[in-house]
């Protein structure tokens, strides 16, 4: 299929809107993307245009967009771009779209904890597991200790 798949890097220009659709969850937010560039003769970063998007998420993205995005936030967006025309009062009118396929926090400039989204058909209470022995046993060692057995049980667990 011919599609133009985008990747945009902005921050986040308004609220992300979360709505209940007859075909399941769906989000929309604005996204602003200023192009910077170096100026010799200040000899500072200077801001260049600034392209508005709206972006949209459907279903398990849409729920984890509103949950997570603030405005101000910066994101990095990839998706499939939609450029439309209109006639709005007489007047043309052409906005840029972006149909969200991943989104998350751009971590040049920050810190983000990842936490998995609950689907709706597990429990709230998600069992506790040891944390892993990291570090790689010598060659040659014999039997694997027991941290080790525990985590390749919770690891053959999840998967």
């Amino acid at each position: 299929m011919n599609e133009t798949m985008v990747c945009a890097v902005g921050r986040v220009a308004t609220q992300p809107v979360y709505r209940e659709m007859a075909s399941g969850p769906s989000a929309r937010f604005r996204l602003a993307v200023t192009a910077r560039y170096w100026d010799r003769e200040k000899n500072t970063w200077t801001d260049g245009h600034t392209n508005f998007f709206t972006v949209w998420a459907n279903r398990q993205l849409a729920t984890n967009t509103a949950a997570s995005l603030t405005v101000g936030e910066p994101v990095i967006v990839q998706g499939r771009l939609k450029v439309r025309t209109d006639v709005r009062e007489g007047q043309s009118w052409t906005s840029a779209d972006i149909d969200a396929v991943s989104i998350g926090h751009d971590l040049a400039w920050g810190t983000s904890a990842f936490r998995r989204a609950a689907k709706a058909a597990e429990t709230a209470t998600v069992p506790t597991q040891p944390e892993p022995n990291w570090e790689t046993p010598p060659h040659g060692s014999e039997a694997p200790t027991e941290s080790e057995e525990q985590h390749r049980s919770a690891t053959a667990v999840l998967t």
